[in-house]
């Protein structure tokens, strides 16, 4: 299995830098794709301008709100979708996106240990095996022909992980399993799981409300104006919980100006991190857009 983890932070802001909501649609599938190629775990989204608040869900334009939604449904097996994500502007286009085909994007015939399923309603409960008996099992789709059976009441449409009991008989009449952690594919058996989407509404909270006990042990922020990638690929330490940041259109730096919580000025950016790198030296472009540097992560040079 897979015991270490991988997140990236990057700001809601570049998704504003799109001229259309095609554009935008597109950005987004750009940055998923990257994270699903490179294993990432969690990615953060942070507002590098501290003026939004999330909580006004109505907000239907906000560019971090946009952002998430769109890597959430990408992110989500294209069977579960219908049922977990009501018809929203947002991804009004994300449909026309390649399919990320992660592994745990499972095919109907396909054998696999686990599947990613959403619980039925009630009324859905009966199946060939007969009536749910005091309300201690749930029937899950699984993508599966036939529902899946676990013995545990969950309320319906909320996703879950399961472990199917015998998953090389797909073809079984009554498939059964078991709901476990989502992380259980990946600690377990090496299974990359997909990532988890979380919000913060400054830099800062991108390392306070870390979901990892004991928080991020290895951080590497990326600027242009970081030590060069190629100088410091024998400098890497063991980690558990990798966190890489990448900044917008002007780097990490405006982003710490605008978080009053940090003491010191952007200038001095690279105090948040224990690695500061440019993971693109000698570019040939004045900037490099986020969604491209998101492609070059530079864990993968160690």
């Amino acid at each position: 299995g897979r015991q270490y983890t991988v997140s990236i932070a990057l700001p809601g802001s570049i998704v504003d830098n799109a001229q259309s909501a095609e554009l935008r649609t597109y950005l987004a599938g750009q940055i998923a794709r990257a994270a699903a190629v490179f294993n990432v775990d969690e990615i953060v989204i942070y507002d590098d301008q501290c003026q939004r608040l999330f909580e006004s869900a109505n907000q239907q334009s906000d560019p971090h709100l946009f952002l998430s939604r769109v890597l959430q449904y990408l992110e989500t097996p294209q069977y579960l979708r219908r049922a977990l994500f009501p018809m929203h502007p947002d991804l009004r286009y994300a449909r026309l996106l390649n399919p990320l085909d992660c592994p745990h994007h499972v095919r109907q015939d396909e054998p696999s240990p686990y599947r990613e399923g959403v619980t039925l309603p009630q009324r859905n409960q009966v199946q060939s095996g007969g009536p749910v008996r005091g309300g201690s099992r749930t029937f899950v789709n699984c993508g599966l022909r036939r529902y899946v059976m676990i013995n545990r009441s969950i309320q319906p449409n909320v996703r879950v992980t399961v472990k199917m009991d015998d998953f090389e008989h797909l073809e079984t009449k009554n498939p059964s399993g078991t709901v476990v952690s989502p992380r259980m594919p990946r600690e377990k058996d090496g299974i990359y799981w997909g990532y988890q989407i979380r919000l913060a509404n400054s830099i800062s909270q991108v390392f306070s409300e870390c979901p990892y006990p004991g928080g991020y042990d290895l951080k590497i922020g990326t600027s242009e104006r970081g030590d060069s990638i190629d100088e410091t690929t024998d400098k890497m330490p063991a980690y558990r919980h990798l966190l890489v940041v990448f900044g917008g259109v002007i780097g990490i730096e405006p982003a710490v100006d605008a978080d009053q919580s940090i003491r010191y000025p952007g200038e001095d950016s690279s105090k948040l991190f224990d690695l500061w790198l440019n993971t693109c030296p000698n570019q040939g472009s004045r900037t490099i857009r986020t969604e491209v540097s998101s492609t070059t992560p530079p864990y993968l040079d160690y």
